[in-house]
């Protein structure tokens, strides 16, 4: 048998061994869990993290949910989209704790609020509650190069936000309470679950866009205490009454086949013909 052949031939049954082990592995009992979520970075795609969330409800070993945030914030309907999922999660029973760290403001603050329970670090930086629109206008800047813009539409709103132009005083009209209407939606989604640690009144006073650190926003009622991700952990083990369970960390996980070959070969860069032609030489 050719040298090539024998190595393909190894290598294929390396591959359906694992995949075996890995199937076999799936269907022992594994026990009592606590599922870690990470959220980082800007709140723009959710499907993940909503895919993660909803898994963490279904499967029977998670007995809790401790929701790891990073991120500055994101858009409005991205952080609906987890807050939502969150809800659904807590529909199960099982508990929901948030561990704030570097950042959790803004939408990070946003998808934090249906939580049993939040934690964060003195230092964290949180609160933002607000709604932003953002203007840049370059007609002027556009002239002096000489270049000129046409817009054919179909309504006098649909290039609201026009870089070539400048706002209306009825566009910014319209944005204004577009936007204070997003902002309603977030001091309601916070109240819902918080209104008992804080009240309308003092939301509204400080929810003008300023930022508080960790160990202020628990004075003002929008965390519950301070302490790091291990804390989080421990008090959600705590609250599902499950003292001795392991810690599961939802990471994304990709096929054992992709990983090999984006992982394993990099002395290849990643140039997957070559790789296999040196497998099979």
């Amino acid at each position: 048998m050719k040298k090539w052949l024998k190595r393909l031939l190894l290598f294929g049954i390396i591959v359906m061994v694992l995949g075996f082990l890995g199937s076999l592995l799936s269907r022992l009992p594994v026990g009592d869990r606590v599922a870690v979520i990470k959220v980082k970075g800007a709140i723009i795609e959710p499907d993940r993290i909503v895919s993660k969330i909803q898994k963490a409800k279904e499967d029977k070993s998670v007995k809790a949910l401790v929701l790891r945030v990073d991120s500055p914030g994101g858009s409005v309907g991205a952080s609906q989209e987890i807050y939502r999922a969150l809800e659904d999660f807590k529909s199960s029973g099982k508990p929901l704790v948030v561990s704030m760290g570097n950042v959790s403001a803004s939408g990070g603050y946003y998808i934090s609020a249906p939580a049993d329970l939040i934690f964060a670090n003195p230092g964290t930086i949180t609160g933002s509650i607000g709604v932003i629109v953002q203007h840049t206008e370059l007609k002027d800047l556009l002239e002096k190069l000489g270049i000129r813009t046409t817009a054919i539409k179909t309504g006098k709103f649909k290039d609201t936000l026009s870089p070539f132009r400048d706002l209306t005083p009825e566009e910014k009209e319209y944005l204004q309470k577009t936007i204070e209407d997003a902002y309603e939606q977030f001091l309601q989604a916070i109240l819902k679950y918080r209104s008992k640690k804080i009240s309308e009144q003092k939301l509204r006073e400080i929810a003008d866009g300023r930022v508080f650190t960790g160990r202020v926003a628990k004075e003002l009622g929008l965390v519950d205490e301070l302490g790091n991700l291990q804390d989080a952990i421990n008090r959600a083990k705590q609250m599902a009454g499950v003292p001795e369970a392991r810690v599961f960390y939802m990471e994304d996980r990709r096929g054992f086949i992709r990983k090999l070959m984006e992982e394993g070969f990099e002395g290849f860069g990643g140039d997957y013909p070559l790789m296999l032609y040196y497998l099979m030489r």
